[in-house]
């Protein structure tokens, strides 16, 4: 039997943020769906986002948060984390992280979009999340094991008393492991690859979300997803991400008579928030414009981004054309699983962190270079409340219940129908009658069965895949509910924000249904 005082269900910044600072004496297992280095932390081009400058402050990266998140955020989270954001900065350096650095040696600052300061910390150019997730890697202690291609299929709750004791895991070859812990930590990512164009890493599929909404917990802000302006077009398809910081070093958005769009549509214009810069440039392309990235201004611009000047070469662009051809893709997933400020959830002893947890630190829309900074912060606070508390062993139930075996697997749409009908009706731009279009389709695949169905004998490709059609239903749902648009949610039949109606209001999907409930301070719904 597989037992550990910490059992991490995910390998991105949060999940070893979280592994490195808990004690030496803590047994922590970390299980992971492909390989350690298989996330979207890893391929994090973006820095990480500090008030270090002399003139910035953590009062100023709350505020520029806050507008960006369209006042949708959890205020006090938002303020503890810009507050402790350079403290973190400066852990990681004197823990021997390396960050890039001017000639004085001070640490090197970037401009993004949507930031009123230079406070961009990077690491390798644009390969900050390769370098951090190289760093954390290369260091875990011997109290950490990780265990790759385990993908976790089913959360194990007590239903009497309401408390996770473990999880059921299926390896490469199909066969099942069950794990128990103390405490279970759910940090498997976001849901980008529920779009067709997206700049996620392959094994994004939003599974954690639908993993933990099984089990019965809270799942809420499913309709805000950021939709990155800038992934490298070829043939009109996404091929990979193109970072914002380059247009924080001065390119611009241009069609190809070098029409500048930002102009005119936002007072920060290319550096505007990302849900303005990704509808701006759908409208160009649904008008059969191409929309190209002109970085002809950015001085050894290879050096300075060698990730995207690789990614580049890979696919046959010539930067010497000083243009490159660009769209849109899902990006961050606002939404998640329902946490206060520690990442515990509803259930007991079942946290989350990082991009499958909902904070409210980000709002209706995260700010650039706040996602890596977010998974540090909630890493840390977790790995402090964990060590607080009190060892004591964990007691599994008598009875293990079991769902019912049904036949719901043979009725579900592939990856690419999924992918493309999400991307047609709850993509950038959204409307009623997509959108219940897109419910009613997807509720066609046992819909009913969902949260009962017996997965132990289902292959890990066919539980993917019921999984991606839970958590695009709860999008979707979400996304129907919300008759506004803020952020990352964007209705043409319900163009603006209506504060009147919808200002602090969640929209949470519990084991009853759906709910809208007016709590702006996410933290008050659970007993301290």
């Amino acid at each position: 039997m597989n037992n550990t005082n910490v059992l991490i269900i995910g390998s991105g910044m949060a999940a070893l943020q979280l592994a490195k600072r808990l004690h030496c004496h803590t047994n922590v297992i970390i299980l992971t769906k492909s390989t350690l280095k298989d996330n979207n932390s890893y391929l994090a081009q973006g820095g990480i986002a500090a008030a270090i400058g002399k003139q910035d402050s953590p009062i100023k990266h709350y505020i520029d948060t806050i507008e960006a998140g369209r006042n949708h955020n959890n205020r006090e989270q938002v303020l503890e984390m810009t507050k402790a954001a350079p403290v973190l900065i400066k852990k990681l350096r004197e823990d021997g992280c390396l960050f890039d650095q001017d000639h004085s040696g001070s640490l090197q600052l970037g401009m993004e979009g949507a930031h009123s300061e230079k406070r961009i910390v990077h690491s390798g150019g644009d390969g900050t999340g390769r370098k951090i997730i190289d760093y954390f890697s290369e260091s875990l202690s011997d109290n950490i094991h990780v265990l790759e291609n385990m993908f976790v299929y089913e959360l194990l709750v007590d239903p009497l008393y309401n408390y996770c004791y473990g999880v059921k895991a299926k390896n490469q070859d199909g066969v099942i492991q069950n794990f128990y812990a103390d405490h279970i930590v759910l940090a498997t990512g976001g849901a980008g690859q529920l779009f067709n164009f997206t700049s996620n890493a392959r094994t994004v599929t939003g599974d954690g979300i639908a993993l933990a909404y099984r089990a019965g917990a809270e799942i809420t802000d499913m309709e805000f997803i950021q939709f990155h302006p800038t992934l490298l077009s070829k043939n009109g398809n996404g091929c990979g991400l193109v970072s914002e910081a380059v247009r924080g070093e001065g390119a611009i958005l241009i069609t190809e008579d070098e029409t500048p769009i930002m102009e005119g549509i936002h007072p920060l214009k290319d550096l505007a928030p990302r849900h303005i810069v990704s509808q701006t440039i759908y409208d160009y392309l649904k008008n059969g414009k191409i929309v190209y990235l002109d970085i002809s201004m950015i001085r050894q611009f290879s050096e300075r981004f060698p990730t995207i000047t690789g990614l580049c070469k890979k696919n046959g662009m010539d930067l010497s054309s000083g243009k490159l051809p660009v769209v849109p893709g899902s990006h961050f997933l606002m939404g998640g699983i329902r946490v206060d400020s520690y990442g515990r959830t509803n259930i007991q002893q079942l946290y989350a962190i990082g991009e499958v947890a909902s904070t409210g630190i980000h709002g209706a829309n995260r700010l650039a270079s706040n996602s890596l900074l977010e998974g540090l912060y909630l890493g840390a606070r977790l790995a402090e409340r964990i060590e607080s508390m009190n060892r004591k062993p964990t007691v599994l139930p008598s009875n293990f219940s079991k769902g019912i075996v049904n036949d719901i697997i043979s009725t579900l749409p592939t990856i690419e129908q999924i992918q493309c009908s999400m991307m047609e009706n709850v993509g950038i731009v959204r409307q009623e009658k997509g959108l219940r279009k897109q419910k009613e389709w997807l509720e066609k695949f046992g819909y009913s069965q969902w949260k009962t169905t017996d997965l132990d004998g289902v292959s890990i490709g066919d539980i993917n895949r019921l999984y991606m059609v839970i958590t695009s239903w709860l999008m979707t749902t979400s996304a129907l509910k919300r008759t506004e648009s803020r952020g990352g949610h964007y209705r043409t039949d319900y163009p603006f924000e209506d504060d009147a109606n919808w200002l602090g209001k969640r929209i949470i999907h519990r084991q009853m249904g759906i709910e809208v409930e007016q709590n702006e301070q996410i933290e008050a719904a659970f007993a301290t």
